[in-house]
Order: structure tokens, then sequence, then C-alpha cells
């Protein structure tokens, strides 16, 4: 059995002291590959993802401006983020969208920057990693703007939380579904709901770590290994196995990301 992790932040600090130890937990639970997040601001973000992935061909990294740093956006911010995009083990642009939620930016920044950002990835015929909470109608709206033409397996929708309108309407432009450790949640039963009724080919499971460590796990720090217990959960939903959860979730990783 081999599982992917989609989305990852091993740049994060706590992760610096045990970070081999981290690696080996994961082995030991059957993820084979993980894509590690680098969120780029004013001074720093893309060095030690960059570091990380190239301490292993089955680390891959993404890059782009978090909405949390909209307003830090700027011709050398975006020069940095293309230089690392160009990086052999750089496979998407992302995590890029809205979050209305913290407004950490002024939502016209948010909104502008996420345009650019789509921008960016279609010119360089790379999929984004979107980043959307409590914006799904300006999140959409975006999307169909740079998507609307069906273009092919544009990206995915990460730890995803929005309704069922928004995930239909996600598939429809031709995006993945990605879920994380919330799906094991106690209050998440229409998450839930919405998790077992994605197309099998639209399917993906993450970690966000070290964020929203799933059930039993809730409240340590979230790693890598961990994403085995959101397969768990999935397979539940869906009255299949972890084996063929494990399969599905790893061919649409390398289908998305063109591996």
């Amino acid at each position: 059995m081999s599982l992917v992790d989609s989305h990852a932040h091993l740049d994060a600090e706590c992760f610096e002291e045990d970070f081999g130890l981290v690696l080996q937990r994961a082995a030991e639970e059957g993820v084979s590959q993980i894509l590690t997040v680098g969120c780029l601001n004013a001074e720093s973000g893309e060095t030690r993802a960059i570091e990380i992935v190239e301490s292993g061909d089955n680390l891959f990294a993404a890059f782009g401006v978090h909405p949390h740093d909209a307003s830090c956006y700027d011709d050398a911010v975006e020069d940095r983020l293309l230089a690392a995009l160009g990086h052999r083990q750089a496979i998407a642009l992302g995590e890029i969208g809205l979050d209305f939620y913290y407004d950490n930016s002024p939502r016209d920044q948010q909104i502008s920057v996420f345009r650019r950002q789509v921008e960016l990835a279609r010119d360089r015929g790379l999929p984004i990693i979107v980043h959307s909470r409590d914006a799904e109608a300006e999140t959409l709206e975006v999307l169909r703007e740079g998507f609307g033409d069906a273009t092919d397996r544009p990206g995915v929708i990460h730890c995803f939380t929005g309704s069922a309108g928004m995930a239909n309407a996600c598939i429809e432009m031709g995006f993945f579904i990605g879920f994380g450790g919330i799906l094991t949640f106690k209050r998440a039963d229409e998450l839930r709901s919405i998790a077992a009724e994605v197309p099998v080919d639209r399917l993906l499971i993450e970690t966000d770590c070290p964020y929203l460590a799933p059930v039993p796990m809730r409240g340590k720090r979230n790693e890598p290994a961990f994403v085995k217990r959101v397969a768990e959960q999935l397979a539940e939903l869906r009255g299949v196995s972890l084996e063929k959860i494990a399969e599905i979730t790893s061919r649409n990783f390398s289908l998305l990301f063109r591996l």
C-alpha cells in the first residue's frame, strides 16, 4: 500500500528538531510521496522548502503567496516566486486563494493577488493549490475567470471545508478536492457527506501538517504519517478498503501533478 500526503508544511519550525523521524514515521505508515508547500512572504518562504525537497526524490514542492500575505506581494516577491517555481521538484503554484475569516490582508488585495497567481500558473502550465475560507462566491468567481474554458486538471481545492455546491462547481471546472483531518472531526457530518459523493477520479488526501491533526491525534502536532487516518475515514465513508483509497488518491496525485 502506498499513500500520498498531497499538502504538508514540512518547512514549519516545529519539524526542525525531528525531521528525519517525521519522514521515518511517514514511511512506516506507507506514505511514499509528500508535497510540501512553501508560502512566500516579503522576506522568506522558499529556502527551507527547497532544502527539504532536495533531501529526497519522493518529496515535492509547491510555492505561492498565501492570502494571509497578499499585502506583501510586489515585483520582488513575484520574481522570487518564479525562481522557486523553476526548481526541478516544484510541481504546483500554491497555496493561493482567499481567506475572509482572518482577513490578514485586505480583501481587495487578496483577490488581486489570487488573480495574478492564477495567471502565472496558466502561463507556466502549473496546477494550482487553492485555499478558500469564508469566500466561496469570490473564490469561484476568480476560478471561473481563470479556468472557465475547461482547462485540463487545473488544480486542487485543498483542505476542503466548503459547501456541496462549491465542490460540484469546482469539479465541473476540472478541480480535485483535497480532504484532511477535519474529515474526522465530530461535527464534520456535512463534510463527510460531501466526501462520500465526490467522484473517485477527483479525490485527494492531505494532512496540512503541522495543523489540523485528525482524530484521535487532534490537538497534537500533525505530520504526514497521520494521512493514513484520513484515508481510513474516507474508505469507511465510501465502503471500500483502505488499499483502494490509497490506490485511487495516489493515482490522482500523479495525474494532477503530471508525475
